[in-house]
């Protein structure tokens, strides 16, 4: 079991919790012994809702889904998961409301992904709790490759780079991180290529290689280059009211079909009307 990545825990759900093992067609326990040849079918318990997640009936905007995975185009301004602020209007309040509105046998919204509120783009949602075990590990051996859009302040050298320093929280701040001390905090690396340069800032593809908490926003930052808008960290913007932030690729491999799975949207519409802004400007 453990080769197709059936963890003990998931086990233990699908012997207590109402789900089965077929072998050959048989119904056996999930200590049963095998032999080379045999069909073993794997069936999980059904997952109720959480009724403390309520459901929001904002559209979502789909960019794929199959059997497994769910992946969303979130909206800048809109938080991922509920907290104490929001309870009523998240992307997972909208995304079991269209569970809801499907009828899909699992109710939990699993999260994969996630992206700061202001931050826009894609983000992986799990149909089942076996999907998502595979996910978390996936994203652990750093098998998801997330790409985003970032425009910063001012022009960046060289074209194509990495960066490589650890982050930790700042002591001041509950939100906020910092590029840590040496010898502290956790290894952080983002790489970087020049996409397009206006008068005084540039717009980036950014690809993380590690997923620390605000990695891009630090990381830009500590260069020299903050992001466009982004306030937390000293670039506030009168036009963009949000860190220039995007999501705009994902690539994992769907283990159950074996296929692979890659999603792109294209730049969002606040963020590429401030690019047309500045270029005018530079023509002017």
């Amino acid at each position: 079991m453990s080769r197709k990545r059936i963890s003990r825990s998931l086990l233990k759900s699908i012997k207590f919790n109402g789900g089965k093992i077929l072998s050959n067609g048989n119904q056996v326990r999930t200590n049963a012994m095998v032999s080379n040849g045999d069909v073993v079918e794997v069936y999980l318990p059904p997952e109720p809702s959480n009724p403390h997640v309520g459901c929001s009936d904002v559209p979502i905007d789909i960019e794929y889904e199959d059997a497994d995975y769910l992946v969303v185009n979130k909206p800048p301004f809109l938080p991922t998961v509920q907290s104490a602020a929001n309870q009523t209007d998240t992307l997972v309040n909208r995304v079991k409301n269209y569970y809801f509105r499907n009828h899909y046998e699992s109710q939990v919204v699993h999260v994969v992904t996630r992206l700061d509120q202001d931050t826009s783009g894609l983000v992986i949602f799990a149909k089942h709790r076996f999907a998502h075990t595979v996910m978390d590990q996936d994203l652990k051996d750093r098998k998801i490759n997330k790409m985003y859009f970032a425009l910063v302040n001012g022009v960046v050298s060289p074209e194509h780079g990495t960066i490589n320093r650890p982050i930790q929280r700042d002591p001041s701040s509950f939100i906020k991180r910092m590029i840590a001390p040496e010898g502290q905090g956790k290894p952080s690396l983002t790489e970087y290529w020049v996409q397009e340069v206006m008068e005084n800032q540039t717009l980036l593809r950014v690809k993380l290689h590690s997923g620390r908490t605000h990695q891009i926003r630090v990381h830009m930052n500590s260069i020299g280059h903050p992001l466009i808008g982004d306030e937390l960290y000293g670039m506030t913007n009168d036009q963009l009211k949000r860190q220039a932030l995007h999501c705009f690729s994902v690539k994992f491999k769907n283990v159950f079909s074996e296929k692979l799975i890659e999603v792109k949207t294209s730049i969002p519409d606040d963020m590429l009307e401030y690019l047309e802004k500045e270029k005018e400007k530079g023509n002017g």
